[in-house]
């Protein structure tokens, strides 16, 4: 295991509709005719915005608390990350070893044979150990970014409600093609929710 169990990628996917009808069921379905009386149809007031969540991450401008939660993360799994980095060092110079004797001579095939041995117990010890520090990571990932994924989520839900916006797409999961730079709410988002929610001070859980 090398430092890209370490290695996490976190990104926040905002959209919501102000709006949205499904027609669901089976056989063929008809709109309902409009009343007698109606001679208009009310066409919804839409405001759309554009968000690129990707740059949430950035350690400079992005979301504070991501930073500040990913450092946490990263350095509750530091210790176990050196260990493992220690170990694979260790097993880098006993097959090192093993590759000069076989070269060499010196040794006979029984005391080769006892290192080889050796080498492939402590491998399948150091697997071990990667794959249950990977699994370990995993779920105190989940544990530390899903609550703050939400309080997010609903950070923007609110954003979108206070200034009338009813669509924001996310411009680092959907291709545009161009979008005016006044669309573009994702400094302005950051930046309020930076300021109301610092990086040090406990994620709200959802009610």
């Amino acid at each position: 295991m090398n430092r890209a169990i370490l290695t996490i990628v976190f990104t926040l996917v905002a959209c919501f509709s102000a709006a949205t009808v499904v027609a669901q069921g089976t056989g063929t379905q008809t709109r309902p005719p409009a009343a007698a009386t109606s001679t208009t149809a009310n066409v919804p007031v839409s405001k759309m915005a554009v968000i690129y969540s990707a740059e949430f991450q950035d350690p400079k401008t992005g979301i504070a608390r991501f930073n500040n939660t990913l450092n946490k993360l990263n350095g509750e799994f530091q210790k176990i990350q050196d260990d493992l980095s220690q170990t694979a060092q260790r097993l880098k110079t006993l097959q090192d070893e093993i590759t000069r004797l076989q070269q060499a001579g010196g040794a006979t095939p029984a005391q080769i044979q006892a290192k080889i041995d050796t080498l492939d117990q402590q491998k399948r010890e150091y697997t071990r150990k990667g794959e249950d520090a990977k699994a370990q990571y995993q779920k105190r990932y989940q544990d530390l970014f899903l609550p703050l994924q939400e309080e997010v989520s609903r950070a923007l839900d609110a954003y979108a409600k206070a200034h009338g916006i009813t669509m924001i797409i996310d411009g680092s999961q959907t291709p545009i093609l161009y979008v005016a730079e006044s669309m573009d709410i994702t400094k302005a988002f950051v930046t309020e929710y930076n300021l109301k929610n610092p990086a040090t001070a406990q994620v709200t859980p959802p009610k």
